[in-house]
């Protein structure tokens, strides 16, 4: 199994403002109040896609921003929303909330969605604040900030490629070479002791995930040396890429080589015979591109496998051996995998609406801070006196006031919300 992952910002689109306008009509106060409501910002979703297998394209883009929903309009027309940022993950994706760990969404049928930041509401205009008492209201709600939050993805998936060979032929080298990933390498036996996994990206934009198995030795289909555990990764692997050293460098003998891990695949499952594979002749530069030597070995194994001269070393037609794994998976059918969906589920953590905290500052301020109170606050048109006195109500409805007494705090002393200063007045 093989974790890609990713951390990604992720900041939903802000809600529109809404908008303090009147009518123009004989009789009614002011000539009425006539502004619309904002338009609601984007929501973030992210949404399965069976045909994408890792996360490479969140590693080139790290940073996504949803629209905000276009302001209130005259005539008590309301403001477009903005349609949602859709972002397509492959299946079996989990994603975290970075700062506090939380499970946001496990993710695993195509089709299935996760609202993961939401956007904000629209603020609405002064026509939805008219009452008898008050028929021309002089202010109107700015839009709710969208949600911010850096979140996590994981992909728990299996490799689409398998390298297979002798040890010392080269394994991780390739793997090192055409992928991130850093695998041990040194010239001696079984340096690769478990699987190692890259993502490897082709020059056309093709993915698929490549692992470098432990070296194989005869009796591995009975156990001996790592046998079982390289054999058993090969049985999930799509299409094997089976490396030659064809420099037959510590006296190896190149058909043998081939001939021998063929046959204890076989003695362990005869269907991995059946796997599509490319044969990759490394170490040529060795050789120096030696035909004799190259049409010795096609010879000897008789197979119907492309057979690709590379150095892995050098990167010498590594794009070309790359085209041609890229190609058989594509011909090779999609495989459902079955999965325990009653334990995946989508989750949404809300926050308590009415939870408030209260402390001091060095210079004895006393700071505000919450969910609910903060969204009033970014709401609310300071530059209107209106809307500062309707802030001033909510915040005594909420039992801010009362809490502040508790306190301690007395008349003349500094209230901080965010970056907004405030005086208490009893």
């Amino acid at each position: 199994m093989f974790i890609d992952y990713v951390s990604v910002f992720l900041k939903a689109g802000n809600g529109g403002n809404g908008l303090v306008a009147y009518r123009r009509e004989k009789y009614i106060p002011l000539g009425g109040p006539a502004g619309g409501d904002g338009g609601n910002g984007a929501d973030i979703i992210m949404e399965v896609d069976e045909g994408l297998r890792t996360l490479m394209d969140f590693r080139f883009q790290r940073h996504f921003k949803a629209t905000h929903g276009e302001n209130g309009m005259n005539s008590n027309m309301h403001g477009k929303n903005s349609a949602p940022l859709v972002l397509k993950v492959p299946p079996g994706t989990i994603i975290k909330n970075k700062e506090t760990g939380e499970t946001l969404a496990d993710l695993v049928e195509h089709g299935q969605q996760a609202v993961i930041a939401k956007g904000g509401r629209g603020g609405r205009g002064n026509s939805r604040f008219a009452t008898s008492r008050n028929p021309a209201p002089d202010f109107a709600e700015n839009g709710e900030p969208g949600e911010e939050l850096e979140v996590t993805m994981e992909l728990k998936m299996m490799a689409d490629v398998g390298i297979v060979g002798f040890p010392s032929v080269g394994k991780s080298t390739l793997l090192g070479t055409v992928s991130q990933a850093k695998p041990k390498t040194g010239d001696y036996h079984f340096t690769t002791l478990q699987p190692n996994l890259g993502v490897v990206s082709t020059q056309d934009g093709r993915t698929f995930v490549m692992a470098d198995m432990p070296g194989l030795i005869v009796g591995a289909s009975d156990g001996t040396g790592l046998g079982h555990q390289f054999l058993r990764h090969i049985e999930r692997t799509k299409v094997l890429v089976h490396v030659i050293d064809i420099a037959e460098v510590d006296g190896r003998d190149a058909i043998s080589d081939y001939k021998t891990i063929r046959q204890e695949m076989e003695l362990f499952n005869a269907e991995l015979l059946n796997l599509p594979e490319v044969i990759a002749l490394n170490k040529v530069e060795l050789i120096d591109h030696d035909n004799e030597i190259i049409n010795h070995f096609k010879a000897g194994i008789d197979s119907d496998s492309d057979i690709v001269e590379i150095s892995a070393a050098t990167g010498e037609n590594l794009d070309e051996l790359l085209y041609k794994v890229a190609g058989l998976l594509e011909s090779q059918p999609v495989v459902k995998e079955e999965i325990e969906t009653e334990s995946r589920v989508i989750y949404r953590h809300e926050k308590d609406p009415d939870r408030f905290e209260i402390t001091r500052d060095d210079d004895g301020a006393y700071v505000v801070s919450g969910h609910s109170i903060e969204r009033l606050f970014m709401m609310t048109d300071f530059n209107r006196e209106a809307a500062v006195r309707r802030f001033a109500r909510q915040m005594r409805t909420m039992g801010i006031d009362d809490a502040l007494r508790e306190r301690g705090i007395k008349a003349g002393d500094i209230v901080r919300i965010l970056g907004g200063e405030f005086e208490f007045v009893e």
